[in-house]
Formats: structure tokens, C-alpha cells, sequence
């Protein structure tokens, strides 16, 4: 699997739904993509104030991702067949159906990365 990577998800999620979508994505969404999907790990916000340091550290108007989750592919190729009927499928879009807001996200984020080992 040398061509394997994992796609990083960071989302930044309005507040006056968050904790709507905080039970929707543990009691439906997230047991189903663990699932569906080699879901490394889902996490969600806790309320613990993020560190932001560097030489020019910017945050967006729309805050800091409240929301990350990360699945392993084995290669680029294999997510772009993938991702896109595992989000099409019946299954999925019953689960979505039931997203307390859909709109509610205000940023998303995928990044793309190799392990180093």
C-alpha cells in the first residue's frame, strides 16, 4: 500500500445547531461511516479554548474546525471512486435526511497525506 493516504476532514460547524449535529453524527452518522468507510477516528469539539501560535497565526472569520475526522484510502485514485457512492448510497442519504442542519456548515477543510514511515 505505499500509494495509501489519509484524508483529513476539518469542518467548522455554526453554534445554534452544534449540539443537534453533535447527537445526530454519534447516534447515527458517525457508527455508519465507521462502518462504511476505514474511518481512523471522528472527533467532535469538547469546549476545552484551542492554541493558536506561529510566526503569523490567522484564524477564519468563521472560527476555529469543531469538527475532524480522518479515513485512510489506499490511494487518491481508490477515494475519488469511493467517496463519492459511499456518500450516494441509499443508506447514507437516509442518515443525512436526518441532519439537523445541513447548511450549518460554515467551512470544510480535506487534506490529503502520506505517512512519513
Amino acid at each position: 500500500m505505499s500509494d495509501a493516504i489519509v484524508e483529513i476532514r476539518d469542518y467548522t460547524f455554526e453554534a445554534a445547531t452544534f449540539e443537534a449535529y453533535r447527537q445526530w453524527a454519534i447516534e447515527l452518522a458517525v457508527p455508519w461511516l465507521k462502518a462504511n468507510l476505514d474511518v481512523i477516528d471522528f472527533w467532535i469539539d469538547c469546549g476545552i479554548e484551542p492554541e493558536v501560535s506561529g510566526s503569523n497565526p490567522l484564524v477564519s472569520a468563521n472560527g476555529q474546525p469543531n469538527i475532524t475526522w480522518i479515513i485512510r484510502w489506499h490511494s487518491i485514485e481508490d477515494r475519488r471512486e469511493r467517496f463519492a457512492s459511499t456518500m450516494s448510497s441509499p443508506e447514507w442519504k437516509a442518515i443525512w435526511a436526518q441532519h439537523p442542519n445541513e447548511n450549518g456548515y460554515l467551512h470544510m477543510n480535506a487534506r490529503f497525506m502520506q505517512a512519513t514511515n
